[in-house]
């Protein structure tokens, strides 16, 4: 059964910096890619990032709003995967969650966020 788990999260000020984990279990994480979704109040789901298996091309990508402050990563040997958060803004503040179509590559599409497993969320607040 496949069993994502996301911590980290907490409130920060802006321009500070988090870093959020996700701990796999169940499956095979070296095998498939892996997703940061985040979801505000109010809002749809907006994908982050996604990383493919290290087996696969290792492709990442990032959402617009998010590049070049976010970065993902992954550590298959400790069957996490880890969003670090920096230069972080007041609309940075969301649920995150991490997901996975228990494929090996990223969708083709960076705004995709129907995945088929989910986390239970990790909440992210940046205020002053």
């Amino acid at each position: 059964q496949v069993q994502l788990v996301e911590s980290g999260g907490g409130l920060v000020q802006p321009g500070e910096s988090l870093r959020l984990s996700c701990a796999a279990s169940g499956f095979i994480l070296d095998d498939y890619a892996i997703a940061w979704v985040r979801q505000a109040p109010g809002k749809e789901r907006e994908a982050v990032s996604c990383i493919s298996s290290n087996h696969g091309s290792a492709y990442y990508n990032y959402g617009n709003s998010v590049k070049g402050r976010f970065a993902i990563s992954r550590d298959d040997a400790r069957h996490t995967v880890y969003l670090q958060l920096n230069s972080l803004k007041p609309e940075d503040t969301a649920i995150y969650y991490c997901a996975t179509d228990g494929v090996p590559e990223c969708n083709g599409n960076s705004y995709y966020t129907g995945y088929s497993d989910w986390g239970q969320g990790t909440q992210v607040t940046v205020s002053s």
